[in-house]
């Protein structure tokens, strides 16, 4: 695998670095970073993906002031589609929503408009972005993982770097339907090290998949330093080099840090969530 965290758009990132935290609109403080870097490490066609998809990212520090200076707060969901060249870095989402803290805006809709067309302008794609009030609070209720949860399986584990090889099929041929989900996906940011935690849900149609093999693969994530959206397209390539599935689904439910969190998803079929799930830890 290639290291890639020397590459020039990175190290001039934000991330790991003291940074001013500004309070007043700020449209210039996104920074993008281009999807392209890890996918050619996964030998992935950018004219061509493999996968259809959405990255849904959650935020929850967001306020502003109306014409007359009183405080508004909102939880906001924004959508990128997967086939954006860029995402946003995440520290420099952060700082670019906390500038909205002390400038005046005429409603939740303004907002929401401004929201819209400064990320989207950013990644150079369409990007759907939905505003809530704190009060919305079915929105956003914890829900059960669809499936099995291969957890429990009863493993032993001495090493935890990534091994695409550990991921194997049973001797069974049949073509199989399943919905596995794990609580153990550890990844580390790929700048800053810092631990990124998730729940994983993984749906196909093909050659079944041997679950304590799959499990022994989430769990060597666990030292690996990639971000969020790369781990779940390392996922879904690796599955599909190993089974070659008919369908295949990966979703990666992961918690906040910084007030946002980010929820990647690819399918070989859906362009769109296809899990209206929320685990409990976020």
């Amino acid at each position: 695998m290639t290291d890639y965290r020397n590459a020039p758009e990175l190290k001039a990132s934000l991330l790991g670095k003291t940074t001013e935290y500004k309070d007043n609109y700020d449209a210039s403080l996104l920074y993008p970073i281009a999807r392209k870097l890890n996918r050619d490490d996964l030998g992935i066609d950018e004219q061509q993906l493999p996968f259809k998809g959405e990255d849904l990212w959650t935020g929850y520090e967001l306020s502003w002031l109306n014409n007359k200076g009183k405080p508004q707060v909102a939880v906001a969901e924004f959508l990128f589609p997967c086939q954006s060249p860029s995402i946003i870095e995440s520290k420099s989402f952060k700082l670019y929503l906390n500038s909205f803290n002390q400038s005046r805006f005429e409603s939740f809709e303004s907002v929401r408009e401004i929201l819209t067309r400064d990320l989207s302008e950013a990644v150079k794609a369409n990007v759907v972005v939905r505003l809530y009030g704190p009060d919305d609070v079915a929105l956003f209720a914890a829900t059960p993982l669809p499936g099995t949860c291969i957890d429990t399986l009863d493993i032993e584990v001495s090493d935890y770097d990534l091994q695409p090889q550990l991921l194997k099929t049973t001797d069974d041929a049949q073509v199989v339907e399943q919905t596995l989900y794990s609580h153990l996906l550890k990844s580390n940011c790929l700048i800053t090290s810092q631990p990124d935690w998730a729940s994983l849900v993984i749906r196909y149609k093909g050659p079944e998949i041997d679950h304590e093999s799959l499990l022994r693969y989430v769990i060597s994530f666990r030292s690996h330093n990639e971000f969020h959206e790369q781990c779940v397209e390392r996922i879904f390539s690796d599955i599909m080099a190993l089974a070659k599935p008919q369908e295949l689904d990966v979703y990666a439910r992961y918690t906040r840090r910084g007030g946002l969190d980010i929820n990647p998803y690819r399918s070989t079929h859906n362009d769109h969530i296809s899990f209206n799930v929320r685990i409990n830890r976020q």
